[in-house]
């Protein structure tokens, strides 16, 4: 198959590129995993090849075969916890199933927050002993969180976090002191042996119809409760109005946050960005501060402010025309980038709130994460304005400690050789929406402005696609597209064939008049040999999406390029993303213990 067509890209917002693209797609769908063994293969025109380049080559390849044996095993949880995931297993799962339409409305086809409200009665209202900073929105929920989290810990507070989804253990989710570590698996065992009679009858009253994540939520508040913390950020699973943690009263809530709105859950949430707006407001409590992240669109930030208006809620934006807050640069830290930057923020409005933070160095990377870490510091104001201690320097302190698995995560060199893809800088990051793809390719372009981009894909069947992609086809430096399929919370029911991925990116480049190429997998050798050694390199280079059935040969045809560029060429990026599972997969076998692995 071969689609031509070729358009003048428009100047976008970021002014990072304007030009003529062309862009060359490679497509083969093997027929079903098999267990491989990569070989190093000779040949008379590899005898020129430097003893350097052979000893980097074994060395890759090692890794590789290494990480492939990794690969067919899955990941286990603590066997500590054995009991509890048995039990929260044979609950229904919607991060597996998908969501019912409207379940996340204030409706009558949303959940029943009475059954939590009933749940939490049998355990004793854990949630009513403790005050927490409730945080809602499409996108920046988990890192805004992650960083009001540890600028209350810089302070020394004992916090308690709850977020979701988890990368590797269902004990990310759940994090209680004064430290940002997960819950130990023995903690968590403990509270949940000694609870489970009440959870059998809380079971029981409701015909079973209890989720795994109301029966989660709950004993993250039960925990929160008896180790005595002094607050909570909880981040709310599904909109607002209807999420189990909304079982949280204007009584202890001491504010809460909506980060940004956008096109995520459509169906679940009434089909409509205002819709969207109206459930996440859902969380607005009577006489407590809202604050706001966006920016939004004019028509839902009305949305956000009516409803905090009626509950006689003061605003708190980090999106005011008073507030700067710019990223100055980029520098590297002990291997890995960040960003230097200055956040000010001065709020005039329904609270007089103030304060001026110069070279922060953010591990988190992009404005979006700047944002998310001006929303955090905005809610760290409304603390101090109600009397809670938190210096500029705690907040400076908790900004610059923050990183989150998988969220503008990038790999050390050390982790990078460890999967065989030595020189190349890895970023995890799982983007899966139109808004987050378009941050994670402004970040890409503001950090590495000059690198070869290779992406890897993989993502959910509820999700848009369609515009993921033209967010990322957009990258002026992309130069390859490998689209693979990874099982959804440990489930294939919502996972995408790459069959289907590839339907979509080719449907996106055809919309943005991107010209694309299908070739063979047999082809993919000498067509990359014959990119790199072009003698027209200077030109913008082709994609090549390499549509694969595993995961496993994906990370194979990764290595194969950026072998074919060469290993000294140190301006390779490869991104894996479309979804937080997809990361996973890379980070799970990273963190095994390297002694398991058969050595070749």
């Amino acid at each position: 198959m071969f689609l031509s067509r070729s358009t003048l890209f428009t100047n976008r917002r970021d002014k990072f590129h304007v030009g003529f693209r062309s862009h060359v797609f490679f497509f083969e769908e093997t027929a079903s995993l098999k267990k491989k063994e990569v070989k190093i293969q000779t040949s008379s025109s590899s005898s020129s090849n430097s003893f350097d380049n052979a000893l980097y080559d074994y060395a890759s390849v090692k890794a590789l075969n290494r990480f492939y044996r990794g690969l067919s095993s899955v990941r286990q949880e603590d066997p500590e916890l054995k009991d509890v995931i048995a039990y929260l297993d044979n609950l229904k799962n919607y991060e597996k199933v998908g969501v019912p339409t409207g379940a996340g409305t204030d409706s009558d086809d949303g959940f029943d927050l009475g059954r939590m409200t009933r749940l939490m009665q049998l355990l004793g209202n854990p949630h009513s002993k403790f005050q927490a900073i409730h945080v809602a929105g499409t996108k920046g929920k988990g890192s805004t969180a992650a960083f009001l989290s540890n600028i209350l810990r810089a302070q020394g507070y004992s916090v308690g976090c709850y977020t979701s989804p988890h990368i590797h253990s269902i004990r990310e989710r759940i994090s209680v002191g004064r430290l940002s570590e997960p819950v130990s698996a023995k903690s968590l065992n403990l509270l949940f042996q000694r609870i489970k009679m009440t959870l059998d009858q809380a079971v029981e009253n409701e015909d079973k119809r209890i989720s795994h994540f109301e029966m989660l939520t709950a004993m993250a508040f039960k925990l929160f409760a008896d180790e005595n913390i002094d607050i909570a950020v909880v981040e709310a699973g599904l909109g607002g109005a209807r999420d189990a943690t909304n079982v949280l009263s204007s009584s202890t809530v001491a504010a809460s946050l909506i980060t940004t709105i956008g096109e995520e859950h459509m169906a679940a949430l009434g089909g409509s960005l205002e819709s969207i707006a109206i459930a996440k407001s859902g969380i607005v409590k009577a006489n407590r501060p809202l604050v706001l992240g966006g920016p939004y669109l004019p028509e839902i930030e009305s949305i956000l402010r009516a409803k905090a208006s009626s509950m006689g809620s003061p605003i708190v934006s980090a999106s005011d025309f008073g507030n700067k807050s710019v990223i100055k640069g980029i520098s590297d830290v002990c291997g890995k980038p960040c960003q230097t930057c200055d956040i000010v923020l001065e709020i005039e409005n329904d609270l007089k709130l103030f304060i001026q933070l110069f070279n922060v160095n953010l591990c988190m990377l992009g404005p979006h994460q700047l944002q998310n870490a001006a929303t955090a510091t905005c809610a760290a104001l409304c603390l101090r304005h109600q009397g809670w201690s938190i210096s500029d320097g705690a907040i400076h302190t908790g900004l610059e400690h923050t990183e989150l698995l998988g969220r503008s995560h990038f790999l050390t060199s050390e982790e990078a050789e460890a999967i065989g893809l030595p020189g190349a800088k890895i970023l995890l990051d799982g983007a899966h929406t139109k808004e987050s793809a378009k941050a994670l390719a402004d970040t890409i372009q503001m950090t590495f402005p000059k690198a070869c981009l290779v992406l890897v894909v993989a993502m959910a069947s509820d999700k848009d696609h369609v515009s993921f992609a033209k967010e990322l086809l957009l990258v002026r430096q992309l130069e390859a597209v490998i689209l693979t399929k990874v099982s959804i919370a440990g489930d294939d029911s919502r996972s995408t064939p790459s069959s289907f991925l590839k339907d979509s990116w080719i449907l996106a480049s055809k919309d943005l008049g991107v010209e694309i190429c299908d070739f063979g997998l047999a082809k993919c050798s000498p067509f990359l040999e014959k990119q790199v050694n072009s003698t027209t390199k200077k030109q913008e280079h082709g994609t090549i999406a390499l549509v694969e059935s595993s995961y496993e040969d994906t990370l194979r045809i990764v290595n194969q390029m950026l072998r074919t560029r060469g290993r000294d060429h140190a301006d390779n990026i490869v991104a894996v993303t479309g979804s937080l599972h997809i990361v996973s997969s890379v980070l799970g076998h990273l963190q095994r213990d390297q002694t398991r692995w058969e050595i070749i």
